[in-house]
C-alpha cells in the first residue's frame, strides 16, 4: 500500500483543516511504510504527542513521545550533550537536530519531530525573542532543521508550533 504524497496546494488545504486532517495523512504515510513516529518536545510540553494520540488507531504508527522541557531531560532522555546546550542554548539548531536524532535513536521510530523554543511570555532575548522555535525532523535517517518566529501569546506560539511541526512531517515524507 502506497500513500500518495501531497502537492503544495493540497498541503495548504489540509493544513487549513487542522491537526486531525494532517495527522490522518501522516498516519497513512507511516502505515504504508510500516514506520513509526516519535516526538521530542520542549516548548509544546507534549502537545504534538497528544494530538497524535487523539487520533483513534494511533498506536499503529505513534511509537512514543519525549517531553524534555528541562535541559537535564534533553540530556538524560534524548542524549543531547550538555556541552552542546551550554554552547548554543536549548533553543538552537544544534539542539533541535540532536533532539530529533535522539528521539529516533532512543525509540523504535523511523520518523521523529523535535521542537525547542521560547513560547513566552518571558524567557526571550534579543537573539531569541519570544516566539522563536527551532524544529528538527528525522525521516529514515535524514535530519533537517528549521527556525520559525511566531507571533502571539504563549498559546498562539504553541499552536503554531504544533501545526508547523506536523506540516514538516508531511513535507519530509517522500513517496514510499
Amino acid at each position: 500500500m502506497t500513500a500518495p504524497s501531497l502537492s503544495k496546494e493540497e498541503l495548504l488545504a489540509l493544513d487549513g483543516k487542522g491537526p486531525e486532517a494532517v495527522l490522518t495523512h501522516i498516519s497513512a504515510q507511516l502505515l504504508a511504510r510500516g514506520w513509526m513516529l516519535a516526538t521530542a518536545e520542549s516548548c509544546t510540553g507534549g502537545m504534538i504527542a497528544a494530538a497524535c494520540t487523539d487520533l483513534a488507531g494511533s498506536s499503529q504508527w505513534f511509537e512514543r513521545g519525549f517531553v524534555t522541557y528541562s535541559n537535564a531531560a534533553k540530556t538524560e532522555m534524548l542524549g543531547v550533550p550538555a556541552a552542546l546546550i551550554a554552547q548554543h542554548g536549548a533553543v538552537s539548531e544544534p539542539v533541535a537536530r540532536a533532539m530529533a536524532t535522539g528521539a529516533v535513536a532512543r525509540s523504535h521510530a523511523q520518523v521523529a519531530v523535535a521542537v525547542t523554543g521560547v513560547a513566552g511570555p518571558t524567557g526571550g532575548s534579543a537573539d531569541k525573542p519570544v516566539g522563536t522555535v527551532w524544529f528538527g525532523w528525522s525521516t529514515n535517517g535524514v535530519v533537517t532543521t528549521e527556525m520559525r518566529r511566531f507571533a502571539g501569546d504563549r498559546a498562539a506560539v504553541r499552536q503554531a508550533t504544533l501545526a508547523h511541526a506536523l506540516r514538516g512531517v508531511v513535507q519530509r515524507m517522500a513517496p514510499a
